[in-house]
C-alpha cells in the first residue's frame, strides 16, 4: 500500500530547488522571501524593488550572498552561481528562463499585472500577492497562463485564498455555498492618510496604505477578487458589513431564506466580530440526515439548514509557500478569476469635491471604494478606485456620491484603462472632444 506523500516530502525529494523570484520587498515581500528561504526544496533566486536598498537590506538580513544586476544575462549568471540576484527592474525577473515561479507582491496595480504577463510569456508560473492587479487584470492574466500552459494563482495566506479553502471544503462535503465572509476589526469610511498617521506609524505602515485598509476599500477589493473566483455577488454596493460582537451573530443579522436566491453565493463581512481577523462561509443543506448529524456534533455551527464554518486566522506569508509548490508540481491554482470580472470596486467621494479637483486614488484624501456587481454597472459605468489616481473631476461631487467614468477626464486608450475594459468585457467608451491635459496631470 502506498502512503500519501506530503507536500513537504515532495519538496525534500527534489534534486534541485524550485527557483522563486519575488517582486516587491515591502513588509509582505520581505516576509515572503524569508519563508521561501526557510522552506526546504525552495530557493529565492532573485528579488526586485523600485527602492533598491530594500532588496539589499533584505539580502543582508537573510545573510545571503548577492549581486546587483541590470541585465537578464547578469541575472541568469548570478542565479547559476547560487547567489541572490538583486535589481530595481522587476521586468528582468519576469524575463528570465531560469525562474520557475514569480511571486508578485508589489503595490503597483498596472505594473504588477505587466510583470505577471511578462513572466507568463516566459513560461514562469505566477503567484499573485498583488490582489489589486488581479482584480483589474486577472481575466487577461488567466487567459494568457492557460494559453502558455503555466499556473496563475492568487497567493495562499491572505483572506480571499483562505476563504476559498473553506469554500472548497464545504463543496466537497455536499453543502451549497450561501455566503463567503470576512471579519474586519475596524472601519472609518472617511479616514485620511493624515488622520490615520498615528496608527500607521505604530505599525510601521505607509500612511496612505493604512488609510486604504481603514476606509473599507481593501475589504471590498479582497471580496471582489473572491467573488470573481467563485461566481458570487454582493447584495448591496459595499456589502452590508454589519457590526457584530460574535461571528455567531450572523444568524441574527441575515435572513438567508430572503437574502440568498438559492444558487448564487453572496460575499460580505462582519465588523468587529470575535474571533477577530477570521474568515467564514455559510453552507446550506436540505439533507435531513446531515442536519440531524450536525445537530449533535460538539461544535455549534448553527441552527440549520444554514451552517457556519469559520477559521479564526490567516497567516500571510507563512501559508504562501503551499501554492508556490502546488503551482510548480501540479500547475494548479488556489484562487483565480475563473468566472471573469463579476464584480469590481468603484469610487465614492469621502467629502464634497469640486469640479477641477484631482483624485488621489485608493487610501487617499478624496475617495473610498465599494464593491459592486458588474452587471449593475454597465449602463452608467463607475470609475474603478484602482484607476482613479490623478484624474480631474468634470463636475461637483457630493459626499458619498458615486463617481462614474463620465465624471472624470480620462483617456480610454491609455493602456491601464484599455486593458481594464478588455478584462471586464466592456466596450471602451469614446473619448469626448476636450482640451488636452497638461503634462503635469498625465496619468500614472
Amino acid at each position: 500500500m502506498k502512503q500519501m506523500i506530503s507536500l513537504k516530502q515532495r519538496l525534500l525529494s527534489l534534486d534541485k530547488d524550485i527557483r522563486v523570484a519575488v517582486v516587491g520587498i515591502g513588509s509582505m515581500g520581505k516576509a515572503l522571501v524569508y519563508q521561501i528561504h526557510t522552506t526546504p526544496g525552495m530557493k529565492p533566486v532573485a528579488i526586485a524593488d523600485v527602492h533598491l536598498k530594500k532588496a539589499i537590506d533584505c539580502a543582508k538580513w537573510l545573510k545571503v550572498d548577492y549581486d546587483i544586476v541590470d541585465t537578464v544575462q547578469d541575472l541568469n549568471f548570478t542565479i547559476q552561481t547560487g547567489r541572490l540576484a538583486i535589481t530595481d527592474n522587476a521586468e528582468l525577473l519576469a524575463s528570465s528562463n531560469l525562474v520557475h515561479v514569480l511571486v508578485e507582491s508589489s503595490s503597483s496595480v498596472f505594473q504588477g499585472a505587466m510583470h505577471a504577463m511578462k513572466a507568463i510569456s516566459n513560461h514562469q508560473h505566477v503567484v499573485m500577492m498583488n490582489f489589486e492587479a488581479d482584480l483589474m487584470y486577472g481575466p487577461l492574466l488567466l487567459r494568457a497562463a492557460e494559453e502558455e500552459g503555466v499556473a496563475y494563482t492568487c497567493a495562499d495566506g491572505d483572506k480571499p485564498t483562505v476563504i476559498k479553502k473553506l469554500v472548497d471544503e464545504i463543496n466537497l462535503y455536499g453543502f451549497d455555498l450561501v455566503m463567503a465572509g470576512n471579519v474586519k476589526n475596524f472601519q472609518d469610511r472617511y479616514t485620511t492618510p493624515d488622520k490615520i498617521a498615528f496608527e500607521a506609524d505604530m505599525r510601521s505602515l505607509d500612511h496612505k496604505m493604512c488609510s486604504y485598509f481603514t476606509d473599507g476599500t481593501k475589504v471590498s477589493v479582497e471580496m471582489a477578487v473572491l467573488a470573481n473566483a467563485i461566481n458570487a455577488r454582493t447584495a448591496v454596493p459595499g456589502m452590508h458589513g454589519y457590526r457584530a460582537s460574535s461571528i455567531y451573530d450572523i444568524f441574527k443579522l441575515y435572513d438567508f431564506d430572503k437574502d440568498w436566491d438559492g444558487k448564487t453565493p453572496i460575499v460580505d463581512y462582519l465588523l468587529g466580530a470575535e474571533p477577530r481577523g477570521g474568515v467564514f462561509v455559510i453552507g446550506h443543506t436540505k439533507d435531513k440526515f446531515q442536519q440531524a448529524t450536525l445537530g449533535w456534533f460538539p461544535p455549534d455551527i448553527g441552527p440549520g439548514p444554514y451552517y457556519l464554518f469559520y477559521r479564526p486566522y490567516y497567516l500571510g506569508h507563512i501559508e504562501a509557500t503551499q501554492c508556490i509548490a502546488e503551482a510548480y508540481f501540479e500547475s494548479t491554482a488556489r484562487l483565480q478569476p475563473a468566472f471573469g470580472m463579476k464584480t469590481n470596486v468603484f469610487t465614492y467621494a469621502k467629502r464634497e469635491l469640486k469640479k477641477g479637483e484631482i483624485l488621489d486614488g485608493k487610501g487617499g484624501f478624496k475617495a473610498y471604494g465599494l464593491i459592486e456587481n458588474m452587471d449593475n454597472n454597465m449602463n452608467d459605468p463607475g470609475l474603478p478606485i484602482l484607476l482613479s489616481d490623478n484624474l480631474i473631476l468634470k463636475r461637483d461631487i457630493g459626499r458619498d456620491e458615486r463617481i462614474t467614468l463620465n465624471d472624470v477626464d480620462f483617456n480610454p486608450e491609455h493602456k491601464p484603462f484599455k486593458l481594464y475594459f478588455e478584462a471586464a468585457g466592456m466596450m471602451s467608451p469614446r473619448r469626448p472632444r476636450q482640451e488636452p491635459l497638461t503634462s503635469e496631470y498625465q496619468f500614472v
